[in-house]
C-alpha cells in the first residue's frame, strides 16, 4: 500500500505542470494517506490509480465524482497496470450503487467473468494511464 502511494506521489511530481499543480508541494505539504484496515484486507497495487487521483485532487482542489469506482495498479509514469480480483472488485461496486468503473485496458478480458445481468447494467471505461482516469473523475466546473 505503501508503496503504491509513493508511486502516486513521484508520478504527480514529475507531472505537476501538467496537472496544474504547485512543482514545490512536496516541499510545501505534509500529505499522510489513512486507509483504515478494519475487517477487509487491502491489497495495495489495485489501489494505486485511486490514491493517485484522490493527491491530485486534494491538491488541485477539484473534487472527484463518488459514483466512479477504479482500480489499477500505476508506475512512477502514470501507466495504469492489469490487476487481480477484477470480478469481486465490479460486483462490489455494483452492490454499493456505482454504475461506471474504470479498470486497466488489460483487464479489458476480465470483464467477461462478470455475470451478464450485472455487465448489463454497468459502464466500463479502459484507462492506459492516469490523465484516462482523471478525464472520468474529475468534477468539471459549470
Amino acid at each position: 500500500m505503501q508503496e503504491s502511494a509513493k508511486a502516486g506521489i513521484s508520478y504527480i511530481r514529475s507531472a505537476a505542470h501538467k496537472l496544474k499543480i504547485d512543482e514545490e508541494f512536496y516541499k510545501k505539504c505534509d500529505l499522510h494517506i489513512h486507509i483504515p484496515e478494519g475487517a477487509t484486507p487491502k491489497d495495495g497495487p489495485s489501489a494505486g490509480v485511486t490514491m493517485c487521483t484522490a493527491i491530485i485532487s486534494t491538491l488541485t482542489g477539484i473534487p472527484v465524482r463518488k459514483d466512479v469506482a477504479m482500480t489499477g495498479e500505476i508506475t512512477l509514469r502514470g501507466k495504469v497496470l492489469p490487476v487481480g480480483g477484477i470480478r469481486e472488485k465490479v460486483l462490489a461496486a455494483h452492490r454499493a450503487g456505482i454504475r461506471k468503473v474504470l479498470l486497466p485496458k488489460e483487464n479489458e478480458a476480465d470483464i467477461r467473468d462478470i455475470p451478464e445481468a450485472v455487465r448489463e447494467e454497468m459502464e466500463f471505461v479502459l484507462i492506459k494511464n492516469v490523465n484516462d482516469a482523471l478525464k472520468h473523475v474529475l468534477v468539471k466546473e459549470k
